[in-house]
C-alpha cells in the first residue's frame, strides 16, 4: 500500500507540476504566436502612411523583441509577483490575527516597497527608451553596412563605418548601464526599506514585552516570521520592475492600433475600368504638398502616360490610384466609384502594378513570377516569363526556373530582377495596368521585346505608364504633362508636340543627350 501511495502522490504531483507549466508557459507561448499574427494582420491592413514614419527596423522589433518581453513577463514575472502577493496576503491574516500592533510593526515595509519600485515606471520608461533608440540606430547600421558593402569598398570608407558603428555600440553599452542603474535605484532603495520591518518588529515587539501586553514566545514566533518573509518580497520586487518595464513595449505594440486602417466594401464590380483623378490633392506630410489640384481621366482601352521632371508627382499618382495611399482633398474614381470606399485587398485585384523599385524574395523564379497568381500552372508561369523576354537569361542558369535567385534577387542583374516584376504582372492580367518605368533597367534590345510583349497584353486594359525615356511613350494614346504636382499639358503626343510647350522641351532634351558622346 505504501508503495502504490507513493507512486499516487508521485503522479498528481507530476500532473499539478504539469498543469501549472501549462498554465504558465504553453497558453502563453500560443498567445504570444496568436499575438505576433495580429500584428503582422494590422500591418497588412496598414496604410503606406504609417509605414513612411517608421523604419523596417523598428517595426521588426515590435514584433520580435517587444512580443517576446511581454511574453516573457506573462509566462516568468507576472506568475510570480502575483504568486509572492498571494502568499503574502495569506501569510498577514493570521499575522494580524495573532496580534495586529506587531503585524503592523512588520508588514508596514511590503505595501511602502511595492508602492516605490511602482513610481518607478516613468524613470525605467525614460532610461528604456533611450536604450532602446541605441538598439536600434546600432542594428540599423549595422544591416546598412551589410546592405552597402559594396559601395564602402569601392569608395575605401568601410574605417569610416566600422569606426561609426564602434559609436554606436558603446552608446548601447551606456544606455544599457544607464538603464540597469535607473531600475537598481528603486528596486534596492525598496529592498533595503524591507530589512528595516525586522528593525521595526524587534522595536515595537521588545517595547510591548517589557510593557507586559506581549508574550515571549508570540515576540519570538514574528521574530522568526520577519527573517524568512522578506526574501521572497526582495524577488518579487524584481519582478513587478520587470512588469513595469513591459508598459514600454506595449506603448509600442499600440503605436500599431492606433493607427487607422483602411477600410471599404470587400466586393466590387466596376461598369468599367476608367480612373479619374478629381481635384486631387495630396502630401506625405501636413506641411507640403505633392499634387495640388490633379484633374485627369486614364480610360479603359487606352495607355495614359505621366511624364515630368523628378519630384513633380508621378509615383505618386501612380500609388494614390491603388490605394497605397488616401488622398487629402478630391476624389479617386474607378469606374465612377470613389475607391475609398473600396477595401484596398478587393480594389487592388484589378491592378497590375510594376514598381520602378523591384522586389523578389529569396526563392525560386517560378515561385518569384507566381506571385502575381498564385494558383497559376508551371506552363502559364514560363508563358508569362517568356513574354516578359525570361527565357534569355533562365535557360543560362543550372536549374532553369527552380534556381534560387537570393535574398532580393541579389543573383540577378537589374535589368532579370525588373523582367520578372513584369512577368509576374503579365501573369495576374488584370484589367488595370501600372507601369512605374517597367523598362528602366533593359538595354535597348530587350526593352524593345519587353514593350511589344507589355502592348499585346495590354490590349482593352486601363494602362498608366510613368516613364523618363520619351520613346517608351511615343504610341501613348494620351499624356499627362506634370510639373510641381500640377498638371501643365495634356493630349497625345503629336498634339503636345505641336504645342511647342514643355513636353516639346522635354523630347528635345532627349534628343540632345541621345546625341552626346564622351
Amino acid at each position: 500500500m505504501f508503495i502504490f501511495g507513493s507512486l499516487g502522490i508521485i503522479v498528481a504531483l507530476g500532473l499539478i507540476y504539469y498543469i501549472q507549466y501549462h498554465c504558465s508557459y504553453f497558453l502563453t507561448y500560443k498567445e504570444s504566436g496568436k499575438r505576433r499574427i495580429a500584428l503582422a494582420e494590422r500591418l497588412r491592413k496598414l496604410p503606406l502612411s504609417f509605414f513612411s514614419h517608421k523604419d523596417l527596423t523598428d517595426m521588426t522589433h515590435v514584433i520580435m523583441n517587444d512580443a517576446t518581453a511581454i511574453e516573457q513577463s506573462f509566462s516568468h514575472f507576472m506568475p510570480n509577483f502575483y504568486g509572492s502577493m498571494l502568499s503574502t496576503i495569506i501569510v498577514m491574516i493570521p499575522i494580524f490575527i495573532t496580534d495586529w500592533r506587531m503585524g503592523l510593526a512588520s508588514l508596514w515595509v511590503v505595501p511602502v516597497s511595492i508602492l516605490i519600485v511602482f513610481a518607478s515606471r516613468k524613470a525605467q520608461n525614460y532610461f528604456n527608451r533611450k536604450k532602446d533608440k541605441a538598439n536600434l540606430e546600432l542594428q540599423n547600421n549595422v544591416q546598412e553596412c551589410i546592405e552597402t558593402i559594396k559601395d564602402l569598398k569601392a569608395t575605401n570608407s568601410e574605417k569610416e563605418y566600422m569606426n561609426k558603428i564602434k559609436t554606436n555600440v558603446r552608446l548601447v553599452e551606456k544606455f544599457h548601464i544607464q538603464s540597469e542603474l535607473g531600475v537598481a535605484l528603486f528596486v534596492v532603495t525598496a529592498q533595503m526599506i524591507l530589512k528595516f520591518g525586522i528593525a521595526t518588529t524587534a522595536l515595537v515587539g521588545s517595547i510591548l514585552l517589557i510593557g507586559g501586553s506581549l508574550d515571549m514566545m508570540i515576540f519570538f514566533m514574528f521574530l522568526l516570521l520577519v527573517s524568512r518573509f522578506y526574501e521572497p518580497m526582495a524577488t518579487a520586487l524584481q519582478n513587478l520592475a520587470a512588469i513595469n518595464s513591459t508598459f514600454l513595449n506595449i506603448e509600442r505594440m499600440n503605436e500599431f492600433y492606433n493607427c487607422p486602417i483602411q477600410t471599404g466594401k470587400d466586393s466590387f464590380i466596376p461598369k468599367n475600368y476608367d480612373i479619374t483623378f478629381d481635384d486631387v490633392k495630396f502630401g506625405y506630410d501636413k506641411d507640403e504638398s505633392v499634387i495640388n489640384g490633379v484633374s485627369f481621366t486614364a480610360k479603359q482601352g487606352e495607355v495614359t502616360a505621366l511624364v515630368g521632371p523628378s519630384g513633380c508627382g508621378k509615383s505618386t499618382i501612380s500609388k494614390l490610384c491603388s490605394r497605397f495611399w488616401d488622398v487629402d482633398k478630391g476624389a479617386i474614381k474607378l469606374g465612377g466609384e470613389v475607391i475609398k470606399n473600396i477595401d484596398p485587398e478587393c480594389l487592388l485585384k484589378n491592378y497590375s502594378i510594376v514598381f520602378q523599385d523591384v522586389n523578389l524574395f529569396n526563392n525560386t523564379i517560378m515561385e518569384n513570377i507566381r506571385i502575381g497568381r498564385k494558383d497559376a500552372t508551371d506552363e502559364e508561369v514560363k508563358g508569362a516569363a517568356k513574354k516578359a523576354n525570361c527565357d534569355e537569361f533562365v535557360s543560362k542558369l543550372p536549374d532553369g526556373y527552380n534556381t534560387y535567385i537570393g535574398e532580393n534577387g541579389a543573383e540577378l542583374s537589374g535589368g532579370e530582377r525588373q523582367r520578372i516584376s513584369i512577368a509576374r504582372a503579365l501573369l495576374k492580367d488584370a484589367p488595370i495596368v501600372l507601369l512605374d518605368e517597367a523598362t528602366a533597367s533593359l538595354d535597348a534590345e530587350n526593352e524593345t521585346i519587353v514593350q511589344e510583349a507589355i502592348s499585346n497584353a495590354t490590349k482593352g486594359k486601363t494602362v498608366i505608364v510613368i516613364a523618363h525615356r520619351m520613346r517608351t511613350i511615343e504610341n501613348a494614346d494620351k499624356v499627362i504633362v506634370l510639373n510641381e504636382g500640377k498638371v501643365v499639358e495634356e493630349g497625345n503626343p503629336q498634339e503636345l508636340i505641336k504645342k511647342n510647350g514643355q513636353f516639346t522641351k522635354m523630347v528635345s532634351l532627349q534628343k540632345e543627350s541621345a546625341n552626346f558622346n564622351i
